[in-house]
Order: C-alpha cells, then sequence, then structure tokens
C-alpha cells in the first residue's frame, strides 16, 4: 500500500465509511462528495472490491433480446423492423443477426410505415434516457444543508432578481418567474433568511387573453397566501399577430416577490454573490481577464 497524505492518514477509517456509504446506494461522486475525497487513486482503493449500485449502470442488452431479434430475422424482418419491435439499435442487431439470411427489400409503402415506426420509437428510447439520466441526477443531488441552499439562493436572485443600477437606485429585494419550482426555492430560501411572511408582497403579470382568476389561484395557493392579499395584477397586451408559445391551461405568467424593508438585505446580497465571485475564482488560484 503506498503511503497516503496525513489528509487522509487514517485509510481504514476512511475505507470503512466509504464501503458503508456503497452499500447504502451512493454513486462515486456522492462518496467524494461526502467525504471530502479529490483522489480518483484514493476513491478506487477505498472502494475497491465493491460492486457499483444498479442505478448507477448502463442498462446492456439481455440475451432474451438478442434471441428475440435473430427469431424476428429469421422471420423475414429488416433491421427497422426489429429496430422497432425492440428498440435497439441497428448496430447491436447487425452484430447479433449478421450470420443469418437477408429477407426481400420492403414495398415503398412497406419502407415508409417502418420509417414512420422507427422514427417514433426513437423518440420514445430518446424521452426513455433522457427521463433515466434526469431521475439519475436528481438522486445524485439528495437533501441541501442550509449552506447550500444559502448559496443556491444567493445566486438564484442575482440571475433572477431585481438589481441596483448606477443609473437607477433599486435597493429592494425583488424576483419575477414563471417557474413555479424556482419560486418555491425562492421562497425556501427567504424562509432560510428569517424573512417574516408579513414582508413579502405578491402580484401577478400575465398576458390579458390568459384565465387570470385561475392564475392567481395557483399562485396564492403556491405561495401558502391569500389572493385577497395580491396586489393589482399586471396585465399585458395579447397582440393576435406575435405567435406566442406560453398559451393554453399551464400558462399563468409570472409571479413578482417583493420584500418591504428590503435595502438592507438587498445589499447583503449583493455583497454575498462579490464573496461567492472571489471565492470561486480567486479561491482557485486563478485570476480574472482584464
Amino acid at each position: 500500500m503506498t503511503e497516503t497524505t496525513s489528509k487522509y492518514a487514517d485509510f481504514e477509517g476512511l475505507r470503512e465509511q466509504a464501503v458503508a456509504l456503497r452499500r447504502e446506494g451512493l454513486s462515486r461522486r456522492q462518496i467524494r462528495d461526502r467525504l471530502h475525497v479529490d483522489n480518483n487513486d484514493l476513491l478506487n482503493r477505498l472502494l475497491e472490491g465493491e460492486p457499483a449500485p444498479e442505478w448507477t449502470k448502463r442498462p446492456r442488452a439481455k440475451d432474451d433480446v438478442r434471441a428475440k431479434a435473430r427469431e424476428l430475422r429469421l422471420q423475414g424482418m429488416t433491421y427497422d423492423q426489429i429496430q422497432v419491435e425492440l428498440g435497439c439499435s441497428k448496430g447491436s442487431i447487425s452484430l447479433w443477426v449478421r450470420d443469418l439470411p437477408k429477407p426481400e427489400p420492403p414495398t415503398k409503402e412497406e419502407a415508409s410505415a417502418i420509417a414512420r415506426r422507427g422514427w417514433e420509437a426513437t423518440l420514445q428510447r430518446r424521452e426513455t434516457e433522457r427521463q433515466a439520466a434526469k431521475g439519475a441526477a436528481e438522486r445524485e443531488i439528495g437533501a441541501l444543508s442550509e449552506r447550500e441552499l444559502f448559496l443556491l439562493g444567493v445566486g438564484l436572485y442575482w440571475a433572477e432578481g431585481t438589481k441596483d443600477k448606477p443609473h437607477a437606485r433599486r435597493e429592494r429585494v425583488a424576483f419575477v418567474n414563471s417557474d413555479p419550482d424556482m419560486i418555491k426555492v425562492f421562497l425556501a430560501w427567504l424562509t432560510l433568511l428569517k424573512v417574516d411572511h408579513d414582508r413579502l408582497r405578491f402580484h401577478v403579470m400575465i398576458h390579458e387573453s390568459a384565465d387570470v382568476p385561475s392564475a392567481l389561484d395557483y399562485w396564492a395557493d403556491l405561495a401558502g397566501t391569500d389572493v385577497a392579499s395580491f396586489g393589482k395584477t399586471t396585465l399585458k397586451k395579447h397582440n393576435p399577430k406575435t405567435n406566442r408559445k406560453n398559451v393554453g391551461t399551464d400558462y399563468r405568467g409570472c409571479l413578482v416577490i417583493q420584500v418591504r424593508q428590503s435595502a438592507d438585505l438587498y445589499r447583503r446580497i449583493e455583497g454575498w454573490w462579490c464573496g461567492i465571485v472571489g471565492g470561486s475564482v480567486f479561491g482557485q488560484g486563478l485570476a480574472l481577464p482584464d
């Protein structure tokens, strides 16, 4: 065993922790972040002999899928038809059935139908892969610590919140967004900062052609308040010539959240953001460009 640095002097103790986390179903990334191990070679040694959890593995073709592909080929199906039936790639199909005789080529109508079904199968497969990737990424996050939520909220506000300008002084906290999940995180952040709910003011910005009462009910329920407490709704004029995409029953406009008497909070947010910038650039030994 090679000599470890003083940071990892208790190798056996660290390995016990790593193995326990692995058996709980954590990924390498999650274990690395949890134990603050920034050396991949060391991480390999800590997890040596411990199998990866099933959810981190990429799915592989099974023997029954391969056998089914050969069976369909013997029935006279083309690669495209087999792909539609089984949802696997043409490359895999070629490897599985290349020793079998070629079927008769399909007619023009058959080829068109195969292509259409093949594209539908491809879209479905891509959506399955997309959702699997999102699900795996979501599980990597886990519960946020208070510090993580604090830093996330600062970055979120600086991206989407109202900011002070030398030519237009706006030292007040105001946040506008149409994404309900963004609103939830922002409200959770204000709670973390111990901002009283009584200091919050809400109003909605929405196109006049939308279902305004339904939108007000939705945002009030999300914010945990009453519609009667909302300020005057800002209505955007509808232009029939504009090809808007934000239409339909799920369009609810934007919710505006303002914090009363928030000049001091705004200044702290600006300072926190400067600290994040300094910590992420200078803290890594890098220099800002001129």
